[in-house]
């Protein structure tokens, strides 16, 4: 027993019915019903045709923002709908003149409206050749799954109201250098979004790898260490007071495994310490470039003969990204897994801010950090510090200390741990734990 657990709370955390109601409304049926439609378009590659009404990805971001537009109108308009282009060309991939239309559908929070969190997936599709715009490329699992289960979260979370601002984005252009999420990320950032979480989902319906496994209880959620936008003084500082692993897109990691723990069944997520799959990127990226939390939820088991392949059979092999490699149901349990973590997120208080630290040479450490508007943060009760073993990949130690900005742990030694601080409303719900330091910060 470690001397200082009488004023620890270990990870102790107040139950949300609502996020077991919302977890439990996810329909398996729904998504499927909307990768069938998404993969019905027979291409969807960012090139491809923008004028039909049966094929190409104009009649798919058409129909996907006639879905949003619909959910819209079934919350009594709760939803700002909106395509957001911009023309890009002299790209490698994108050689000629293109618009690049993203989807783009924010419920927008009572009490502060500037916070926002996002769910994300991909509208287009390939494959084998990149620049292959006119033969089918159905895109069921990468990255119809994510659309559909974008879309599936905004039915349910739209019937409910939220504090913090909601965003559902079907990005463009993934395929072609994650251009839709450039485009919004640039978009965020220009008009002063605080942006507190991206949840990008690429992959989130196939259980069956490559490598023979076979599963449907556990996930992955790629998230970067140390942020992209450190500076050379930051990079200093942290050397000597950590933050490699506790990056904003870390802690938020961290915050939708612990939400995977408590409120999805049979459901076990592994936090990967990466930015994305080795070598490779997603629509997180972007965001991230300029500073944002965001990391990738997706299968734990790829099968790489379903990715980016034509469709043939070579061998006995059969090739391609088709409805036949996606399980609905594990499909619907990632969404359920972005929808708890997006509501708690909404529901909570924003991320403290200004978080610092004292304690080297001395028995005690002391943790403080600004306090949060009032008007913005009407349901704030107080803040929660956490703490942990250096090598613990997950926070073990909590402390609720109340409505202060200041707070002394006695006899916790500042050189066996990392810490952080969560802010907690009055019904229970947490933001993600916000580490010391500009490392770790998630933003005014």
């Amino acid at each position: 027993m470690l001397a200082f657990t009488s004023q620890a709370e270990d990870l102790r955390y107040k139950d949300q019915g609502q996020l077991h109601d919302i977890q439990q409304q996810i329909n398996a049926k729904r998504i499927e019903n909307d990768i069938r439609k998404l993969v019905n378009f027979g291409t969807r590659h960012t090139l491809s045709d923008t004028k039909s009404d049966t094929r190409g990805i104009g009649a798919a971001r058409r129909w996907i923002k006639s879905e949003f537009d619909n959910i819209s109108k079934a919350c009594g308009g709760c939803l700002k709908v909106y395509f957001q282009s911009q023309t890009i060309q002299g790209e490698k991939r994108i050689p000629d003149a293109t618009e690049v239309i993203s989807v783009i559908a924010v419920q927008t929070g009572s009490t502060d409206p500037n916070r926002y969190v996002m769910m994300s997936g991909d509208i287009d599709s390939r494959i084998s050749d990149v620049m292959n715009f006119t033969d089918d490329s159905p895109g069921a699992n990468d990255n119809a799954s994510g659309v559909a289960g974008t879309l599936e979260a905004a039915r349910i979370l739209s019937q409910y109201k939220f504090n913090g601002s909601i965003v559902y984005a079907a990005l463009a252009g993934e395929e072609q250098g994650l251009f839709g999420g450039k485009i919004l990320a640039e978009t965020a950032q220009k008009e002063g979004w605080r942006l507190k979480a991206v949840l990008n989902n690429d992959m989130i319906g196939n259980i069956a790898g490559i490598n023979g496994v076979i599963n449907n209880t556990t996930a992955r959620i790629f998230a970067e260490g140390t942020r992209y936008t450190e500076t050379d003084a930051e990079a200093r500082n942290r050397r000597y007071t950590g933050g490699e692993v506790d990056s904003p897109s870390r802690n938020l990691a961290r915050y939708i495994d612990l939400m995977a723990d408590r409120y999805i069944p049979n459901l076990n997520t592994m936090v990967v310490y990466r930015l994305d799959r080795f070598g490779r990127g997603g629509h997180h990226r972007p965001f991230n470039d300029l500073g944002y939390p965001g990391v990738r939820i997706m299968e734990t088991n790829e099968h790489y003969d379903r990715q980016h392949q034509d469709l043939r059979v070579e061998n006995g092999v059969t090739y391609g990204d088709t409805i036949d490699g996606v399980n609905f149901d594990y499909a619907a349990k990632l969404t359920a897994l972005n929808a708890v973590s997006l509501a708690g997120m909404a529901w909570a208080p924003s991320p403290p801010a200004k978080v610092t630290i004292k304690g080297a040479v001395q028995p005690s450490t002391t943790l403080s950090w600004a306090a949060l508007d009032k008007k913005q943060n009407k349901q704030l009760a107080g803040y929660k510090i956490y703490w942990r073993y250096t090598d613990a990949p997950q926070w073990q130690y909590s402390k609720f200390v109340g409505n202060v900005t200041k707070y002394t742990l006695e006899n916790v030694v500042i050189d066996n741990y990392f810490f952080g601080v969560a802010s907690i409303s009055e019904e229970g719900f947490e933001s993600p734990v916000v580490f010391p330091g500009a490392a770790g910060a998630f933003g005014e």
